[in-house]
């Protein structure tokens, strides 16, 4: 069997990301720090057929989320796939300028977004190298590439991350390991920004299954519509 772990599962990009492994058989293990809404997300995935299984861990938490990636490993035999793309909220992620961003509007979303990334990989890749083959996939918002001065701190994170991606894809070439960045330049599922573009998950989600089959030469893709 092959597995997925998908980090920040959500109700929209990450149960579309399940749904596009898990109708291909792919088991999927859904890692966020919100137990009622993983046990919701799994409810709905084995109904529809998708074998799946939920492990609580925040991001923020290096050994709560290594310990769920390691549960996740033996509930499935191992993790083929790894998805990052946790969500931050209002609540945690205040938003700032470039001239406004003090260094501690960055951290936490250095924490948040690279750090996590790292803590995460460490705790799959070297099993992946054992075996010869893996995908590592990490999202962010498009900001990480165009970059939008109003969320210039989480810009900053984002640009970092990707960063480490694309030196870590170019680092496993020729090992059997796919490292790729997806970058995502809309909105997703309802419009927040007036004039921004939409796109349903459904329509993003085969991005990362072509990272993971036929694209694996390719460090970054950008989805814009």
């Amino acid at each position: 069997m092959t597995s997925i772990a998908i980090i920040g599962a959500g109700p929209q990009l990450g149960l579309a990301i399940a749904r596009t492994f898990g109708s291909r058989g792919f088991d999927v293990a859904l890692i966020s720090r919100n137990p009622d809404k993983l046990d919701t997300l799994v409810g709905t995935l084995i109904a529809e057929g998708v074998s799946a299984a939920a492990f609580p861990a925040d991001v923020l938490d290096r050994d709560s989320l290594t310990r769920a990636l390691k549960d996740a490993a033996v509930r499935f035999g191992g993790i083929d796939v790894l998805e990052y793309s946790p969500v931050g909220g209002f609540d945690s992620t205040v938003l700032t300028t470039p001239s406004t961003t003090e260094p501690s509007h960055v951290q936490h979303e250095m924490e948040f977004q690279l750090y996590g990334a790292i803590a995460a990989t460490q705790a799959v890749l070297p099993a992946m190298r054992e075996a010869g083959a893996g995908t590592l996939l990490f999202t962010t918002g498009a900001g990480s590439v165009d970059h939008v001065p109003q969320v210039g701190n989480v810009n900053a994170a984002a640009a970092a991350l990707r960063n480490w991606v694309i030196n870590l894809h170019k680092e496993l070439a020729d090992t059997g390991i796919q490292a790729a960045h997806v970058a995502i330049d809309v909105s997703i599922g309802t419009s927040v920004i007036p004039g921004f573009p939409t796109a349903k998950p459904e329509e993003i989600s085969p991005v990362y299954w072509e990272l993971h089959t036929t694209h694996r030469d390719e460090a970054e893709r950008v989805f814009s519509g």
